[in-house]
């Protein structure tokens, strides 16, 4: 019974607030907007700061809320990962949206955050100064997931850290870095928008 979690998170993760709330503020579909995407970067674009940064909040508690229902019905690991995983597929790959999601930045910083509370605030923590300093959003996130994934390497190493929790990492960390491709190319190319232009990652 507590496995019908797996499918409940992916369908959670499939609720975009960014398209809701674009929806509801300017009545425009975001994923028509710049990058495509439903995640904070792009809502900002569409309808504002204070927008973008309620739907960072969302799509962050949207993360962390079943994983934390899985530890608390079940001592089970592999069901805290497959949740955790499941919630990510469904922000990147909604039903509710013809699949056209976000890139999973968010998200995955929730789930992370829930199974390794340490490891996501780490992620937060290079994620602020690299915008800051750079002004890349996309770059931000990347180095930021790559600091999250590390962070489950690190706990591997250094103590028992649960191998479905590995897992989780090895699935969710590559599927959120390869959702910025076309972001790597710009960065590579030095044709990415920085924040505060028209067209940044979202």
């Amino acid at each position: 019974m507590e496995w019908l979690l797996v499918p409940a998170a992916y369908l959670l993760g499939s609720v975009q607030p960014g398209l809701l709330l674009v929806r509801l503020m300017t009545r425009r579909d975001v994923r028509e907007v710049g990058s495509g995407k439903t995640g904070m970067t792009n809502v900002m674009r569409a309808a504002g700061k204070k927008a973008a940064a309620l739907v960072f909040l969302l799509d962050v508690a949207k993360g962390v809320l079943p994983v934390l229902v899985a530890a608390e019905v079940s001592a089970d690991a592999w069901l805290e990962a497959a949740t955790a995983v499941a919630v990510v597929l469904g922000h990147v790959f909604p039903v509710f949206a013809g699949f056209r999601g976000g890139r999973g930045v968010a998200t995955g910083v929730g789930t992370a955050s829930a199974l390794l509370p340490w490891a996501g605030i780490v992620g937060i923590v290079v994620f602020v100064p690299a915008v800051l300093l750079t002004r890349y959003v996309s770059l931000g996130s990347i180095v930021g997931v790559a600091t999250v994934f590390a962070g489950f390497v690190v706990a591997m190493v250094a103590y028992d850290l649960p191998t479905p929790h590995i897992v989780y990492a090895l699935i969710t960390g590559p599927l959120i870095i390869g959702m910025h491709r076309d972001n790597i190319v710009r960065l590579v190319r030095g044709t990415e928008r920085r924040i505060g232009h028209r067209e940044e990652e979202g």
